[in-house]
């Protein structure tokens, strides 16, 4: 296995992409939906054109530029195009609304904005008076509108210089240090207004240079590029296949997935957990429909349960039944990942053992990592050589990680950030590194160790378990902490789940709100003779309602008395990014959903003194 040298900047992370040789760095769509590629050479000359473009706009070291778009190859080269001058991106989920942007660039004090589409242009130019904001930058082709600058205008001719080396620029790109700032990372938001995560060049670099370290990646590798760039893992997957010198293909929307996933056949993919309960769900939907195939699926899932160990070593079992399972099931799972996947890997939220342990029994190992954007993002990861199902791996080599008293995870290291963003905590006069960049270090305790807000174990070899997220427990008015997430994903096992919410803080049991997968459940309610004018009247039907009790009793068989599901109600919409329940990682956003069914949840507590099991 090749070990690369590691990286103190991702300006040496770009020299390595532009010098590779590479004729398909990079491939993207084109209106016709044919993959074209870009090579290293033309992504060096687009990148120095664009830094060019940016100098001559005034835009110095430490500035900031924003990035709203969705995955497409422009994202990167806007990217490593402003690390390439010292200036300091800040991606923007395209999904905010105006508003939410204006309040964000302003925040990060953005002159210079890159935007993606029309429609996101008009959206920004809408409250661009609410902003600093002095250029707007176009990525899609065609006359901009005006208040617009043309992406293509500003790269015509680049690709023309191919061979050509600008050595003021390239001395330009190797004076930014390890200690610059790189990029202002807006967290989503669990429980509260984002906050603009800080990190420096070398933060990520040697993030990069260490989390996969253990997978082998290469230049025969390719991943398709379709979690949202604004948020950590994502980048954190893409400038590891550069790294590696592997293919990036971008794909710009999640309804393309499917289908990029069939043309470019990608060897590695990373999905948050959702992505995969998806999976997961649609092809147990789609062997219900008919008893054989039901019985087929199971006893392949049987079969295959007992080599997990083995998939997880990359050994794929010789026995005839495992054989004859592969051909009728594992192989349908695995096209649907395009078939050629050897390196499935989950991040963003918490994994469930029971999606875990269904994949591997479909001769799939999930090697499930953890890591905040604070911390650039990894902190611990499986991998082929260390691994155990449960557990989100052993914490790299370079970071330290102890519990606190009350079970914290406390980290430190060179990846860990030094603080938020414009945010000045008890200590920013302290004259450390953070002070200078207006940050702050309120999330650390007195020695320097980062708080993660996680609620950890470490077992004797060394396996980091996460419980829980420290301010989503829910303590009972009986005392009793209990962990929603590890429930809360037993539900989501069944089909019929898209999404659940426990609450029950403070009060004397534990209840759950349940978002159905509508898709799933209407074929239920078809073949069971359920007939319903609209999805508030499907989810009041006692025939459903039924249904689901069934399943909350299974998940409270394997769960101790005071944590289990007591009440529960179905909700009749879906919980989505889109209307704010869940963030562009699928976790849930409790405060929105707190605040959404207030009423609903008050009526679960109604008579709480005489409350017994449902």
């Amino acid at each position: 296995m090749t070990v690369n040298a590691p990286l103190t900047t991702l300006n040496e992370l770009f020299n390595r992409v532009s010098t590779a040789a590479n004729p398909r760095a990079m491939l993207w769509q084109d209106k016709f939906g044919q993959w074209q590629p870009i090579s290293s050479d033309q992504i060096y000359q687009r990148v120095r054109a664009l830094a060019k473009a940016f100098q001559a706009w005034g835009v110095q070291k430490g500035d900031r530029i924003a990035l709203i778009s969705e995955n497409r190859w422009e994202w990167a080269i806007t990217d490593f195009a402003t690390l390439a001058i010292g200036a300091v991106d800040v991606p923007v989920y395209p999904t905010l609304t105006g508003e939410q942007v204006a309040a964000l660039l302003r925040d990060a004090g953005c002159h210079v904005a890159v935007v993606s589409t029309r429609q996101q242009f008009e959206k920004l130019n809408a409250v661009r008076g609410q902003t600093d904001l002095e250029r707007v930058l176009l990525m899609d082709p065609g006359e901009p509108p005006e208040g617009a600058l043309s992406f293509s205008e500003i790269l015509a001719g680049a690709d023309e210089r191919i061979g050509w080396q600008d050595a003021a620029f390239d001395r330009l790109v190797q004076s930014v240090a390890s200690d610059d700032l790189a990029t202002v990372i807006y967290t989503s938001g669990t429980t509260g207004e984002p906050k603009g995560v800080a990190l420096t060049h070398g933060n990520i670099a040697i993030n990069t240079s260490v989390a996969t370290r253990e997978f082998g990646f290469g230049p025969g590798d390719a991943c398709v590029s379709f979690l949202p760039l604004s948020h950590i893992t994502a980048r954190a997957l893409d400038y590891a296949m550069f790294f590696y010198g592997a293919q990036v293909a971008y794909c710009s929307h999640f309804d393309k997935l499917p289908e990029s996933m069939r043309q470019v056949r990608p060897t590695v993919f990373v999905g948050v957990p959702r992505v995969y309960e998806k999976i997961r769900q649609a092809v147990e939907q789609k062997s219900s429909v008919s008893p054989v195939k039901k019985r087929i699926l199971s006893w392949a899932l049987q079969t295959g349960s007992r080599h997990r160990d083995a998939v997880y070593d990359r050994h794929r079992p010789g026995s005839l039944a495992w054989k004859i399972a592969e051909k009728l099931v594992y192989s349908k799972v695995a096209d649907a990942f395009g078939g050629r996947v050897n390196t499935f890997l989950s991040g963003g939220a918490p994994l469930g053992i029971d999606t875990a342990r269904w994949f591997a029994s479909a001769g799939i190992a999930l090697y499930e990592g953890y890591g905040l954007t604070e911390t650039s993002p990894v902190i611990a990861l499986n991998s082929p050589v260390r691994h155990r199902m449960g557990s989100v791996g052993c914490p790299l080599p370079n970071l330290s990680c102890k519990l606190a008293e009350d079970g914290e995870l406390l980290v430190r290291g060179p990846s860990i950030f030094g603080g938020y963003w414009q945010r000045p905590g008890p200590n920013a006069a302290s004259g450390d590194r953070s002070s200078s960049h207006g940050w702050n270090n309120e999330c650390f305790d007195a020695e320097g160790w980062f708080r993660t807000g996680d609620i950890a174990r470490i077992d004797a070899d060394g396996f980091l378990y996460i419980t829980d997220r420290k301010k989503e427990l829910l303590k009972t008015s009986g005392g009793k902490l209990v962990a929603p997430q590890p429930i809360e994903n037993k539900l989501k096992t069944n089909v019929l789940v898209a999404q659940a919410a426990l609450v029950g803080d403070r009060h004397k049991f534990i209840s759950a709100l349940i978002a159905p997968n509508f898709a799933a459940l209407e074929d239920w309610a078809r073949r069971h003779g359920v007939e319903a004018g609209s999805r508030l009247e499907l989810v009041a039907d006692s025939r459903v309602v039924a249904r689901y009790g069934e399943m909350v009793r299974e998940v409270n068989a394997s769960l101790a008395s005071f944590e289990s599901i007591k009440r529960f109600r179905i909700v009749a919409e879906e919980w989505t990014l889109e209307n704010g329940h869940l963030t562009p990682s699928m976790k849930l956003k409790r405060r929105e959903i707190a605040s959404r069914y207030k009423e609903l949840i008050a009526a679960l507590y109604e008579d709480e003194a005489t409350a017994r099991a449902e």
